[in-house]
């Protein structure tokens, strides 16, 4: 079937509009600021019999879309064995529930939600969605064990299982789930969030299916992929054939304080690529493990950053081809931990940046500062009941060639948001008495790297808090490109009663004890810079420096730009500054 381009674009928005939706209903339901606020989900429509990606939605995390693939392919594996053993069949209203990163999963605090459409008495497609749960359990309130090294350490973790048959869920498996969890509330709301979008998009698909029929959606689904397929080798053509590599490395795996190295060769072979993971380091004892699904998820999310215009939907990944061998920490499998996935698929998605740097360095962004500081800070109420909060922060992000890196940001994983400092404490016992730009954190360069930020939090509640914190480049910073400098290190701290102390590993740390009154201060990372920051035009360094965002000090000795006592440019001593260093 052909479509004419209003048709199809028409189609294309009403899909999308779908699964928007989807998004909204659980991003206003639910319990966990880390949803409600912060948007850590997302929903999809995904193929009936390979469970690739037809439609995602514009507000949901790119990162889960990308591996959701691999979590219907789950579901339609264990309806297949399920049938062929003659245990279950597959019926209208049923759901299936897991958050097993090692089949389709990222980590444990990610629960999907997968849920058949049929129509005529035909499987048509699956929606599913996906959400970060507060607390399912382990050593952790949280979740984000930086000591982990086994997934029993992580939470409680359950393969795909039939939650719900013919619309009827299975209220044992929310007993259990609520038995494994701190705070069983939240994940019981953020559930019943997830179940009402579910609900709501199958009604919408009912709709539209309804108005067009399913001949003419399933064409539209294949116009969509074989589209995006095609604007994807039409990219990939463009760039020069060659091998580029490229490597960044983890500060430690939480356990042992020895860097892990993730290393890529990127190959273009005309309208096609390969990305080489295999010179990665080998799994590690800590949480800073993935998986093959979140592997290529992420590599998903790096080629969408690069190119933009081409559709989401699995027809971008047909002309790439992926090499993570289960050797490397990228392709681990159970029972090793996965809790600080976050932290790794940042690496991955800044080596896939840097590679690309390498191939067209005119179109070469620096690093983001790549790490979401996972901190879980936990106790007791006054009133004795269990409170756990969890939050990531932002930083910089690197400088490119039409402009500096944009400022507090995050990180490029998703279109997640940083939650509100007024949300957290009013659902905390905390307070926030710094909420900043870090001045000389962004990396020097023509165009330099965002600025990277400062929190600091003070504990209210009368018994105190223990601190957890799962982060990384607190020893190998965001890197430059073309010229330009590295962003600042992370940097975290807490206070004691003789001073304040940080972590021995950089950037991880758990059963740290805090009194009420007392504080924990986060510094994060700046972008990397673009370019040599000799080539930087005075004027922006000037303005630089009366914002506070670069020190005089950093002005004279890293851009050579001399200033008045205003912070005025001085043309003449700056000439002299920048004849002496090119000297």
């Amino acid at each position: 079937m052909s479509f004419d381009p209003v048709t199809l674009a028409v189609l294309k928005g009403r899909l999308e509009q779908i699964v928007d939706e989807m998004d909204a209903t659980l991003y206003r339901s639910a319990f966990n600021p880390i949803i409600a606020e912060a948007r850590d989900a997302c929903h999809g429509l995904y193929h009936a019999e390979t469970g690739a990606t037809l439609v995602q939605g514009g507000k949901g995390l790119p990162i889960f879309v990308g591996a959701m693939a691999f979590a219907v392919k789950a579901v339609i594996d264990k309806v297949a064995a399920d049938a062929a053993a003659g245990r279950d069949t597959l019926s209208p209203g049923d759901i299936f529930l897991f958050n097993d990163p090692y089949d389709g999963g990222t980590h444990l605090n990610d629960f999907r939600l997968v849920r058949p459409l049929f129509r005529q008495g035909r499987l048509f497609c699956w929606l599913a969605s996906v959400g970060h749960w507060l607390d399912i359990g382990g050593n952790v309130p949280g979740g984000f064990n930086a000591r982990a090294t086994e997934s029993f350490q992580e939470g409680v973790r359950i393969p795909p299982v039939k939650f719900a048959r013919g619309g009827v869920i299975n209220e044992d498996i929310v007993a259990i789930l609520s038995a494994n969890s701190r705070v069983p509330t939240s994940n019981y709301g953020d559930l019943n969030g997830q179940l009402n979008a579910l609900e709501l998009g199958e009604r919408r698909l009912e709709e539209l299916l309804d108005e067009y029929g399913e001949a003419t959606i399933t064409a539209a689904f294949d116009a969509f992929t074989a589209r995006a397929e095609a604007l994807m080798r039409d990219a990939i053509a463009a760039l020069p054939d060659g091998t580029y590599g490229f490597e960044d490395f983890l500060d430690n795996d939480g356990i042992t304080d020895v860097p892990l190295r993730i290393a890529l060769d990127l190959t273009i072979a005309g309208d096609r690529m390969t990305l080489d993971f295999s010179r990665s380091s080998p799994p590690c004892a800590g949480p800073l493990n993935i998986a093959y699904s979140t592997s290529v998820a992420c590599c998903y999310v790096a080629l969408k950053h690069v190119f933009t215009d081409v559709p989401a939907n699995a027809g971008c990944l047909a002309p790439i081809t992926f090499v993570i061998p289960d050797t490397t920490l990228l392709g681990v499998k159970a029972p090793k931990p996965v809790g600080g996935y976050t932290e790794t698929i940042l690496r991955v998605i800044g080596v896939v940046f840097g590679a690309l740097a390498k191939a067209v360095p005119e179109r070469a962004t620096a690093g983001p500062f790549g790490t979401i500081n996972a901190l879980s800070l936990a106790g007791h109420r006054d009133d004795g009941a269990r409170w756990v909060m969890f939050c990531f922060f932002g930083g910089g992000l690197g400088g490119n060639p039409e402009s500096d890196g944009l400022s507090h940001a995050n990180n490029p994983i998703s279109t997640a948001t940083i939650p509100p400092a007024e949300i957290l404490e009013a659902a905390y016992p905390v307070m926030f008495t710094q909420w900043a730009l870090r001045p000389d954190s962004a990396g020097a360069g023509r165009h330099r790297g965002g600025l990277g930020a400062v929190y600091e939090i003070e504990v209210l509640a009368k018994s105190g808090a223990d601190v957890f914190l799962l982060g990384e480049r607190g020893k190998f910073p965001p890197f430059g490109v073309n010229g330009g400098a590295p962003g600042a290190l992370n940097r975290f701290v807490w206070q004691t009663d003789t001073g304040e102390a940080s972590p021995p590993l950089a950037s991880k740390v758990t059963d740290v004890k805090v009194r009420s009154g007392q504080r924990v201060r986060l510094e994060t990372p700046g972008g990397g810079g673009f370019g040599p920051p000799e080539e930087r035009a005075p004027e922006a360094v000037g303005r630089d420096v009366r914002l506070g965002y670069v020190s005089r000090a950093a002005a004279e000795s890293v851009y050579h730009v001399a200033l008045t006592e205003s912070g005025e440019v001085d043309a003449a001593a700056t000439a002299r500054l920048r004849r002496g260093a090119a000297a």
